[in-house]
């Protein structure tokens, strides 16, 4: 007998077919023998309509009440799968995030997992019950709600799995696995048969939608086996873990990510001291940066530009209108029209000439390029949104051609 945790996208509890999809699913595993955790996310648009609602009513209501708001939208759909595996004819019972034992910070809407302590799950499960868990949500200290963040349905599959010492965790979604790019936009896009902690971590953090990057963190730090496969096809996934193929592709994968801003500080006073107070402050706001660009100065100034997720920048530009000021630069630019296309893969490792291959196929089909960023597995690349699409695609058919 082994624990399973099973995770369900939205998507694939979007309506009441699919519950009964989902249900189905569930209880073919809990056939074979073995004890069954699901973490279920809200159904279809579902938080997307409860922001929406939440505007209406007060476009600058405290974040402690937008997540008593969203964290309705697991609790729906919780209790849907668990009324249809009852009608299946099977022993379930829901729990919300704080009753499942999910113990976070006070960072509404952003909370990060402190312990998962699931005492509740272990007694159902003797019970011989199918448990179904809120994902995305918990408890902080002060006994207030808390989200996860968008994608926290993924980190919570992964923390009752490493809490529980699961044999596997299955996320389900709705494409067939991690492929190299986005099947839904790139024709010969292959599904991976595996893929490493690594690999699978960069495409997440670079764009790719089919996993949350922290629950890939998790993962990795608990040696937890991931398994990404699709709840409307069945079919074998794409299994995550710390080593993947002995003979490594080039690249695993061309991600893509459209929610990106570039700020530019134009004029900053060439002086020791500057950018380390510039990007402080965006740190004491827990605003990441990812991209970072200085000129090399001209007239004793320089321009620094760097990347922000697009939700942030905004507030990133705000932050530093003062300091800006105060130090003599000359303005800062905002520019949401932009987009990050990045390529992953252990194999850059032990090859040469990957990146300059990624820049040959931009150059073919004519895509300027804005900023560079490179690690030991990934080359990113910043470039005008409306040549997103066709970035990916050129970059996929240069380096998986037939």
């Amino acid at each position: 007998m082994s624990l399973i945790v099973q995770k369900f996208g939205g998507s694939s509890v979007a309506d009441a077919e699919r519950v009964f999809n989902v249900a189905r699913i569930v209880t073919e595993t809990y056939d074979k023998g073995n004890d069954v955790v699901v973490v279920v996310s809200a159904q279809g648009d579902t938080t997307d309509e409860l922001i929406a609602k939440g505007q209406e009513i007060n476009p600058n209501a405290s974040k402690r009440e937008r997540d008593m708001l969203v964290a309705a939208g697991e609790q729906i759909s919780i209790s849907l799968l668990a009324m249809a595996i009852e009608k299946l004819g099977y022993p379930v019972v829901s729990l919300l995030g704080w009753q499942a034992g999910f113990q976070t910070s006070s960072a509404y809407t952003s909370a990060r997992i402190r312990r998962v302590q699931p005492n509740r799950i272990r007694k159902e499960l003797d019970k011989k019950r199918i448990v179904i868990v809120a994902g995305f949500q918990g408890l902080s200290k002060y006994d207030d709600i808390t989200t996860l963040g968008r994608g926290g349905s993924d980190t919570s599959a992964v923390a009752i799995a490493a809490a529980m010492h699961a044999d596997l965790c299955q996320i389900y979604t709705d494409v067939e696995g991690v492929y190299t790019a986005d099947p839904r936009k790139v024709k010969n896009a292959r599904k991976l048969k595996d893929i490493s902690y690594d690999e699978m971590l960069e495409l997440a953090t670079m764009g790719a939608q089919v996993l949350n990057n922290r629950s890939v963190e998790m993962a990795k730090k608990y040696n937890i086996e991931l398994e990404v496969l699709s709840s409307l096809v069945k079919a074998p996934g794409t299994i995550v873990k710390e080593k993947s193929r002995m003979e490594k592709m080039l690249i695993s994968g061309v991600a893509k990510d459209t929610e990106v801003a570039r700020l530019s500080v134009i004029g900053i006073p060439d002086e020791p001291g500057l950018a380390f107070k510039l990007f402080s402050k965006l740190s004491a706001k827990n605003i990441n940066v990812d991209i970072i660009l200085q000129s090399i100065g001209h007239d004793n100034k320089k321009d620094i530009s760097f990347t922000v997720s697009a939700d942030r920048a905004e507030e990133a530009k705000n932050v530093l209108a003062d300091y800006v000021e105060n130090i003599g630069a000359k303005e800062i630019v905002c520019n949401t029209e932009v987009a990050k296309i990045s390529i992953v893969g252990a194999g850059m490792e032990s090859h040469a000439g990957v990146a300059t291959k990624m820049f040959e196929a931009l150059y073919d089909a004519q895509i300027n390029i804005q900023m560079i960023a490179t690690s030991e597995i990934k080359v990113s690349v910043l470039i005008n949104k409306k040549d997103a699409d066709r970035a990916v695609t050129a970059i996929h058919d240069k380096f998986f051609e037939e």
